[in-house]
């Protein structure tokens, strides 16, 4: 994979040009694909092996189809599972989808209900479009990559480097232990403020979902910083 031989390897003048061309490349494309965007957008995270019938695929695509009825774009990884359900309650509601892939060499594939479909080598490329597209998250169970890009928007909006938007879990019983950590230790110990524990918000429910995302964005709520991290916070 393209990312492995980067890290691994020790480049010369003429790899290293063509592996930062392509990089750039990537995010070129990645920004043309957010501006064909004509509408506010939410990006909503979750794991690729559940399927249809599973709690998680059918709350997501309820979710995303209650974004679209109300005119908003929905953002996927563009995969299966939690992506796929909610590229396809978008579509359900005639909304517009929005699929950002990864090549891997497993489990992941192009889902059927894109409009706007791009796949990148780089997951750093692919992250920064899931942000730079999204007015909100919602963030269904998932495992490793659905926690690296939960913690990925944290960390950005505890330290200022984008807009205060609204961090959604979806599926309380899910996520209880982890926002037991956060305040039983992280908490606890001074790790975190608890401003930082209040930039996300728990539900069960899909309208109520959409509702903290939507009058978030109609309170501009997103403009208002979040409170500054300490120096060591990372």
């Amino acid at each position: 994979m393209e990312d492995r031989r980067i890290l691994e390897s020790h480049e010369t003048a003429d790899e290293l040009e063509r592996h930062v061309a392509m990089i750039a490349h990537e995010f070129r494309d990645g920004f043309a694909a957010v501006n064909e965007i004509d509408r506010p957008a939410v990006t909503i995270f979750g794991s690729a092996r559940v399927r249809e019938g599973d709690a998680p695929y059918e709350d997501a695509r309820a979710v995303a189809r209650r974004f679209a009825e109300r005119g908003w774009a929905v953002v996927t990884g563009g995969g299966p599972g939690v992506m796929e359900a909610a590229n396809r309650g978008a579509k359900d509601a005639g909304g517009l989808s929005i699929g950002f892939n990864i090549e891997l060499p497993h489990e992941q594939h192009v889902n059927p209900y894109l409009d706007i479909s791009l796949t990148f080598r780089h997951f750093y490329a692919r992250k920064t479009m899931f942000v730079k597209a999204a007015e909100g998250f919602v963030v269904f169970p998932g495992g490793f990559g659905t926690a690296d890009e939960l913690f990925e928007a944290l960390t950005l909006i505890q330290t200022g480097k984008v807009l205060h938007f609204p961090v959604v879990l979806f599926d309380s019983a899910y996520w209880d232990e982890l926002l037991d950590w956060f305040r039983d230790d992280l908490l606890a110990e001074g790790m975190i403020s608890p401003d930082d524990v209040d930039l996300l918000y728990v539900t069960d429910e899909p309208e109520d979902a959409v509702r903290q995302v939507l009058e978030c964005y109609e309170r501009r709520c997103a403009h208002v910083p979040a409170a500054p991290a300490k120096a060591d916070a990372q």
